[in-house]
C-alpha cells in the first residue's frame, strides 16, 4: 500500500513538472538595472511554478535579481556557467 501511494505522489510531481514552462532571457552585455527590469516584465506574463533563466555577464545582475527575488518570495539560484557568465534561475511562486 505504501509503495502505491509513493508512486502516485511521484507521478503527481512529474505531471506538475510537465506543466512548468522554462523561458530564457538573454541579457548578455546589459548592465543593471536593465536585466532586472526585463525579468520583472517577463515574470508578469508567466504562470506560477514557471522558471525564468536570465543569462548575464555582469555579476551585479545576479546580486540585484537575487535581492529582488528574495524580497518577493521567488526561489532564485545563480550559477556561474563560464568564467564571468551567469545563469540566474527564478521560479515564480506557486499560489497558496
Amino acid at each position: 500500500m505504501r509503495k502505491e501511494k509513493s508512486e502516485v505522489l511521484i507521478m503527481n510531481l512529474v505531471m506538475e513538472a510537465v506543466k512548468m514552462e522554462v523561458r530564457e532571457l538573454d541579457c548578455l552585455y546589459e548592465e543593471c538595472p536593465i536585466p532586472l527590469l526585463k525579468a520583472m516584465k517577463e515574470l508578469k506574463t508567466m504562470k506560477a511554478g514557471d522558471v525564468l533563466v536570465v543569462h548575464s555577464d555582469h555579476s551585479c545582475v545576479g546580486i540585484s535579481i537575487e535581492e529582488w527575488a528574495k524580497e518577493k518570495k521567488y526561489a532564485v539560484r545563480i550559477v556561474e556557467i563560464y568564467n564571468g557568465e551567469w545563469e540566474i534561475y527564478i521560479e515564480k511562486p506557486k499560489k497558496k
